[in-house]
Parts: C-alpha cells; sequence; structure tokens
C-alpha cells in the first residue's frame, strides 16, 4: 500500500497527447499534475464523471458567462424585465447542469445505439 504522496510517471506516445501514470494515495487521493493543473485552468474544484470505464477530471465551472448571457439575451427577447427578468434568469440558470447532462447521457446512448438523439428544444422543453 502506498503510504506517501502520489508519484507520477510521464509517458510518451508518438506525438499522442501527453499522458502521466500518476499513483493514488492509501487514502484515495492523487495529484494532477502542475502542466495539467495550470493548461486546464483548474481552481478549487474538480468535477468527476463516470464515462463507461474512464474517470474523467476536469475543472469545475458553475456557469460560464456564455451561457449566462445567451439566456439573459433570450429572455429579454421574451420581454421579460425588472424583477420577473432576474427570477426567471435563475430559474433557467439551474436548468443548464442537468440538461446538459441529460444530452451527454443521450448522446452516449445513441453513440451506443441504443437510442435516439435529442434536439436542444427536446432538452429545455423550449418551443421554437
Amino acid at each position: 500500500m502506498n503510504s506517501g504522496a502520489p508519484v507520477c510517471r510521464e509517458r510518451s506516445v508518438n506525438m499522442e497527447p501527453i499522458k502521466k501514470i500518476i499513483s493514488i494515495s492509501a487514502k484515495r487521493q492523487l495529484t494532477i499534475p502542475q502542466k495539467f493543473f495550470d493548461s486546464l485552468g483548474f481552481e478549487a474544484e474538480a468535477e468527476c464523471v463516470l464515462r463507461g470505464n474512464e474517470l474523467v477530471i476536469r475543472p469545475h465551472r458553475e456557469n460560464t458567462a456564455d451561457f449566462a448571457a445567451e439566456i439573459l439575451a433570450d429572455l429579454i427577447e421574451q420581454g421579460y424585465k425588472g424583477s420577473e427578468l432576474l427570477n426567471e434568469f435563475i430559474s433557467m440558470q439551474k436548468k443548464i447542469r442537468p440538461a446538459v447532462e441529460r444530452m451527454i447521457e443521450k448522446a452516449d446512448e445513441a453513440a451506443a445505439g441504443k437510442g435516439e438523439y435529442y434536439t436542444l428544444e427536446d432538452v429545455f422543453g423550449r418551443e421554437g
């Protein structure tokens, strides 16, 4: 059993993306290599996603400005104003993560030939 800090060993494969083999401590902890940490813009939190037999670790970002700007522009176009605009904006922001997660699940099913694809309208429940 490994009792010390995780150890990184670099593995290079013919100009493929940089790969690292990292140790996992006895407490199930691992250290993200500095190069990866800096390149991906990690901050205080990481998001772990189980995708098939892979664990994807990526920076956690609550809401991106792009989504926020698109939501706000759409709500203004729909005629929302004042506190009603603010309340609807907050409500829509809360729907982003579950909608994206549903899209990813459905995309994985479609890619595996187990389901149909969904449009943004299907996922968000909007009518065009």
